[in-house]
């Protein structure tokens, strides 16, 4: 069976010093970078992974995503300005890039986009379109935020069909409270963790 690894919107603006942090975010970002090095360079423990790819957010003009100028966010359907295009905040974390990622797959132009699989890479294929071509019946799940994209990828992809693993210790929650609600509606939709 093909597993493919899936790292979610490792991003500036989510970790420490972004518009947008989550606590533990860099953490995450240089865990994540030290498990695609063991996976680059083999060996009798590495991850044995078919793929690699990862998730950015590519917010344009994501409508009320983002709080109306001079409002605040109530951080559960509107958010701060956060990986907008053409900023710093849209790039990798600096602990995991450069990665050699086999795709990136960008969401949200003009949407909120929390799942992997509403983004299209490059070429405009879809992360399940993408995975099926390559073969990929499993993945696992890394990445920033629990509670809100991970969570959201990590069903979208047990619901297209995958098997599908969270690998919390390379996950960061924005609350407590929120990213233990994610892991048991996970939990009940068939996801593993580990």
């Amino acid at each position: 069976m093909k597993r493919a690894l899936l790292v979610v919107d490792v991003q500036n603006d989510f970790c420490e010093g972004g518009s947008l942090p989550v606590e533990g975010g860099a953490r995450v970002a240089s865990d994540i970078a030290a498990l695609l090095r063991e996976w680059r360079e083999g060996g009798p423990d590495a991850p044995d992974y078919a793929h690699v790819v990862a998730t950015k957010d590519h917010h344009v003009d994501p409508g009320d995503h983002w709080a109306a100028p001079h409002t605040e966010p109530d951080f559960v359907e509107s958010w701060p300005v956060h990986c907008k295009v053409g900023t710093d905040g849209e790039a990798f974390h600096p602990n995991l890039d450069p990665q050699p990622f086999d795709a990136i797959f960008l969401k949200g132009e003009h949407v909120a986009a929390y799942s992997g699989f509403e983004g299209k890479e490059l070429g405009g294929q879809g992360l399940a379109d993408w995975l099926r071509a390559h073969e990929v019946e499993a993945v696992d799940v890394c990445g920033i935020a629990t509670d809100h994209c991970v969570r959201a990828t990590a069903l979208d992809a047990v619901e297209a069909g995958f098997d599908t693993t969270v690998l919390q210790e390379l996950c960061a929650g924005v609350a407590p409270e929120t990213t233990k609600a994610a892991v048991a509606a996970m939990s009940s939709a068939g996801i593993s963790f580990r």
